[in-house]
């Protein structure tokens, strides 16, 4: 499918591709993609030019072919996937990151952006109330975050055995059991991949009907083990929104002389909050912590932090030093203490200004409002015969199935019709997941527009497609 755009008259790139950005973020546009992936690629495909082509050109091409293949995750009614919507400010900080061109990696080359990541990094760790003395590291997302912390855990608790990870690596070092959920994110497992474990070092820990630790087999199964222990927890739980017992965890990782990470990709933003923070209650006796910035907090992508309590620990794993990379007693944060990058974009400007223009107030307002939608959907939705909400609501998650009453997997084949419905006039945005077993309809409210009309709106939809279904 073509498109038709008329583009300013003018031969600079910049200007142009500022004045469709301005009117892309206020169109309504089909939240799906419009074009097969045979369009997409002849659209972006052919041989690659000899010469170089007017960067006017070039980017008037590059809308042409993008804009088929897009999907609406910046628009309200976006449900699929925790992903946010990328703040307008932040969104503008972000131009001005690429524009500036700085290598965030050490102080010298960019004394702007260290500093801005430095207050960034200082303002996260307010607005979560977590320990002021731990390091924050700004990375990729919550992926590469929780990397950084279980990379520092596995340094830390092989040295507590005597074993020294910088001189000898993994190489004769004891054994280390990772103790985590039998639901966790994949993400989790990736990183501990990355980082040498394999499914041997897992421990597995069953989970109960909302995706919790069960506290009682953790303790357990840690009894039996010995050598040095990681656990891995959750704060927002990819479904159901759920939150583990922090407390017992904390006392049971002390017990053991274990480090205790919490997956909190979305959930930590909780504490931001005065209505949902009890859910949290406890966090800050981990070790580590890591969470997303695209995700509740509206920064453009290419935003995880990394939050570590042992400065020392979070350096040991992460530090680049090299004799080029010189640093002066007035120099300021020196990223490379924290991330795995020596090169890497200047985050903190967009992280800076995205916290900035939400503010303390706005932050908690916006997380108030999502789960508050939450709620609203789940009590317009309840009573209506055939459909089933499977967690409680707690925070921003509802995990829903459609079912006539014929079985399992009837209501799989409902629940995929539901849906192909809701997804069929381009103005939602949905997809199913496999949990328990079971296929279901995750609905995830986190787009920064999404607003109890909204989901008045998706309530009367859902109600009036499943009369539809059920004939």
């Amino acid at each position: 499918m073509k498109h038709a755009h008329a583009f300013p008259a003018v031969s600079d790139p910049l200007t142009m591709a500022s004045a469709y950005a301005t009117g892309y973020r206020d169109s309504k546009k089909h939240l799906h993609p419009t074009a097969p992936l045979d369009d997409l690629r002849k659209a972006f495909g052919g041989d690659l030019p000899a010469k170089g082509q007017p960067g006017e050109q070039v980017i008037a091409d590059l809308i042409q072919a993008a804009e088929p293949g897009l999907v609406g995750n910046t628009q309200p009614g976006f449900f699929a996937w925790v992903m946010g919507s990328s703040h307008t400010t932040g969104v503008a900080a972000d131009w001005l990151t690429s524009i500036w061109g700085q290598n965030a990696g050490i102080y010298q080359c960019s004394p702007a952006a260290a500093t801005a990541e430095e207050i960034a990094c200082g303002w996260v760790l307010d607005i979560l109330d977590l320990p002021r003395e731990a390091s924050v590291g700004i990375t990729t997302g919550a992926t590469m975050a929780g990397f950084i912390g279980l990379a520092a855990a596995r340094d830390e608790v092989l040295r507590r055995t005597g074993h020294d990870f910088g001189q000898d690596g993994l190489q004769g070092a004891p054994r280390i059991t990772v103790f985590i959920s039998d639901d966790t994110h994949v993400s989790n497992l990736a990183a501990l991949r990355y980082l040498g474990f394999g499914t041997r070092n897992i421990e597995p820990i069953p989970t109960d009907d909302q995706g919790r630790l069960v506290m009682r087999v953790l303790a357990d199964r840690m009894a039996l083990i010995r050598g040095p222990k990681i656990v891995v927890a959750t704060a927002g739980h990819i479904n159901s929104g759920a939150f583990d017992d922090f407390n017992a965890l904390a006392d049971l990782a002390a017990e053991h002389d274990a480090w205790l990470h919490i997956d909190a990709a979305f959930g930590l933003w909780a504490r931001a909050n005065p209505s949902t923070r009890a859910m949290t209650t406890g966090i800050e006796r981990a070790d580590s912590w890591s969470t997303d910035g695209h995700k509740w907090m509206q920064i453009p992508f290419d935003s995880g932090f990394a939050i570590v309590k042992n400065k020392d620990a979070h350096r040991r794993a992460m530090d680049i030093s090299a004799s080029y990379l010189s640093e002066a007693p007035e120099d300021g944060r020196n990223a490379t203490h924290f991330n795995p990058e020596l090169s890497r974009r200047a985050r903190g400007f967009t992280v800076w200004a995205t916290l900035r223009a939400l503010g303390r107030d706005g932050i908690s307002d916006m997380v108030g409002n999502h789960c508050n939608c939450a709620s609203l959907l789940a009590y317009k939705l309840e009573g209506t015969q055939g459909i089933v909400i499977h967690n409680d609501v707690v925070l921003n998650q509802l995990v829903l199935s459609f079912d006539r009453g014929r079985g399992a997997q009837d209501s799989d084949q409902m629940t995929h019709a539901m849906a192909e419905a809701l997804n069929a006039d381009g103005q939602h945005f949905f997809r199913t997941t496999v949990w328990r077993g079971r296929k279901m309809l995750r609905v995830s409210i986190v787009s920064f527009d999404t607003g109890p009309q909204d989901i008045q709106l998706l309530a009367r939809k859902m109600k009036s497609l499943w009369k539809e279904i059920c004939g």
